[in-house]
């Protein structure tokens, strides 16, 4: 097993990979916004000035890699578009099964009306059937 880099080397690795990831992001970022104009493609808003930095490239293949001169795997999303995006994409079974061991079965999940015929007064009774 492969020990772990001291802690200055995991640093120097993670500005190595921010600066990566920066540098990637600018340049399809600026391309995005000079193709396309300031507006989510979802909702519709439009975005300028300081606000523009609130409006993100979201990648429609969800491959980050693949970034076409022509920007047709682009679109401008606000942020909450992008999240909503994301979480779509997820839900319709694109993710691994690792995420899905963290999701609790339906009968562990709390149920909020689940003492409430006791509340009620309805101990054992079946409230719909009273007359």
């Amino acid at each position: 097993m492969q020990t772990p880099p001291n802690p200055e080397r995991q640093a120097q690795i993670q500005a190595e990979l921010r600066r990566d990831l920066e540098i990637r992001q600018k340049g399809y970022r600026e391309r995005a916004l000079k193709l396309f104009p300031h507006v989510c493609a979802s909702c519709g808003r439009e975005f300028s000035g300081k606000r523009l930095r609130e409006l993100t490239i979201h990648h429609k293949d969800h491959n980050h890699t693949n970034n076409p001169n022509d920007g047709s795997n682009w679109e401008l999303l606000c942020l909450y578009c992008h999240d909503h995006e994301h979480e779509k994409y997820k839900l319709k079974g694109y993710v691994d099964a690792s995420t899905r061991a963290n999701v609790p079965a339906p009968s562990k999940i709390a149920n909020p009306f689940e003492k409430l015929d006791d509340l009620l007064g309805f101990k054992g009774e079946n409230p719909s059937t009273k007359k």
